[in-house]
């Protein structure tokens, strides 16, 4: 007897729906073909304890199992429980009139309870895309596939109760998922907020104008300045992630495997805060079977690296074209996967490997050239590639003792979300461009044009800094920002030289 069941494979971040075939035919042999990795090969053992276990008969007869399409390698433990309901079915132990209707997922335990996956959001989105009824799958990962609209989701914990379920023996209540209370309800969710922190004005006015056109920034101060302090706010003054964005990231967190079982959307942009000790692959993904890099995880979020020179610098180079195209390309001999990486990047740096270059009050003790050399750690391209370079200096006792309250995230971020919808309406015929850091050269040109005096700033700048063309365009949006955030339709001469002040990696003799 042949039957067919429905599992699915996760590639990139977008599934493939797979067709399994079971047959019985005379013999004793089991074959299991469709290029299936070893866990899936493993798959047979597990199934023939989970149906000791729960008084189920393995048939005693040649069991061909075939995974189509047959030329995608499939991989992972989640064809488990798909292949063991197609060994019941074949065998007429479950019935079959509901098998067509539903994808089934899970690795099954020895005692045949469910373990639960990763990936199952983009497999979701694919079985509605596909016209699938619903989902069978671990009851852990219930929330999670319930997030999308137009199937039902039945959480199962054990092989025993899918099979009653499938013999209409039981019935199961369907996890149910309100959407857009969960997305509201936890927007405006933070631990931390900007009105905490004292003094360091500058800083704050640095972040305001980073998250309203979502510039890249690089905090150089000493230790114990509030660098990493400051860089954990910088999410609660960036607008809202929109239901779109927030799919988004929850699908890559879910391939990721970094869901939880009680959350079904992702609602608060990612802060992601790898060690400098992190290798290339992890950074930007990749490995056999490439998996989400953490600048894809916090896609749609901030990226943070503090104590910026200590990283690898085969680690650093290999972000220059994610930064520029907000996404990355993993390739391998058979195939390539495209990752989104669309992040703003947060680095911190000390001024030196003492600390204290440029300190008000402590002395460096850095050697002659030691500081330029601390500073080269850092290649041209990529600060190239920071809009912001701001100075952090040290909080006076008069900043700490103050008692009244400083400006706090919400007021920031009204003014942020009010300055992105300026910008929302100036891209709005451009796809995939939603705030002044996107722009290309041609918009540059377009939207940046600036006056006399402004030009008669901006040269001078560029000929004394010796600035790049990209850092002349990266000037101009950081400039078309501030200009925004002041309500101006022009760009005036105040606004790039603001925009100028935060270069301070590229003044002469920064580093002695």
């Amino acid at each position: 007897m042949l039957v067919k069941t429905y599992g699915s494979a996760v590639f990139g971040i977008d599934a493939t729906t797979i067709t399994i075939e079971v047959n019985l035919g005379n013999g004793v042999n089991f074959f299991l073909v469709g290029l299936p990795d070893s866990a899936v090969k493993e798959s047979q053992q597990r199934i023939k304890a989970a149906f000791k276990n729960n008084n189920l008969k393995f048939p005693g007869k040649e069991i061909t199992v075939n995974m189509a399409p047959a030329d995608i390698r499939k991989e992972g433990s989640t064809f488990d429980l798909p292949i063991a309901v197609g060994v019941l079915a074949a065998s007429e132990q479950v019935l079959c009139d509901r098998l067509k209707d539903y994808i089934i997922l899970g690795e099954l335990s020895l005692d045949g309870s469910l373990k639960p996956l990763k990936g199952i959001l983009p497999i979701a989105i694919q079985a509605k895309k596909e016209g699938f009824k619903g989902i069978i799958l671990p009851k852990e990962n219930a929330i999670e596939a319930a997030v999308v609209d137009g199937l039902t989701i039945y959480g199962m914990s054990s092989l025993d109760e899918v099979v009653n379920f499938l013999n209409h023996k039981i019935e199961v209540n369907p996890t149910i998922v309100d959407i857009e209370k969960e997305f509201q309800q936890k927007l405006n969710e933070f631990d931390v907020d900007f009105k905490d922190v004292k003094g360091q004005q500058n800083i704050k006015r640095a972040f305001e104008i980073a998250a309203s056109g979502g510039h890249n920034v690089i905090l150089i101060g000493p230790p114990g300045s509030g660098k990493s302090m400051l860089a954990k706010r910088l999410p609660t003054v960036l607008p809202p992630m929109t239901l779109e964005e927030s799919l988004e990231t929850t699908k890559i967190h879910s391939v990721a495997g970094k869901t939880g079982s009680e959350v079904g959307l992702i609602t608060q942009r990612p802060f992601r805060k790898p060690h400098h000790t992190i290798s290339d692959v992890a950074l930007v993904g990749g490995g056999s079977y490439p998996q989400p890099g953490e600048i894809s995880l916090a896609h749609n979020g901030v990226l943070f690296l503090d104590e910026l020179p200590e990283y690898k610098r085969t680690v650093l180079e290999v972000m220059r074209q994610p930064l520029e195209d907000r996404n990355v390309t993993i390739s391998r001999a058979r195939f390539s996967i495209d990752f989104p990486a669309g992040f703003m990047l947060i680095a911190a740096m000390n001024p030196c490997p003492c600390g204290y270059y440029n300190h008000p009050d402590k002395d460096c003790v850095c050697g002659p050239g030691i500081v330029q050399k601390y500073l080269n750690r850092i290649s041209g391209p990529l600060l190239d590639r920071i809009d912001l370079h701001v100075e952090v200096t040290p909080v006076s006792y008069d900043e700490l003792a103050h008692d009244c309250p400083d400006e706090g995230s919400t007021e920031i971020r009204a003014r942020v979300i009010e300055t992105r919808l300026v910008q929302e309406k100036r891209f709005i015929k451009q796809p995939g461009v939603h705030c002044n850091a996107q722009m290309e050269s041609k918009d540059i040109q377009k939207h940046c044009k600036i006056n006399e005096a402004g030009g008669i700033i901006l040269k001078n700048a560029m000929d004394r800094l010796g600035l790049s063309a990209r850092a002349y365009d990266r000037i101009l949006k950081v400039a078309r920002t501030i200009a925004d955030l002041e309500k101006s339709e022009i760009i005036e001469a105040m606004h790039l030289a603001e925009a100028i002040q935060f270069r301070s990696l590229d003044r002469e003799n920064w580093a002695g």
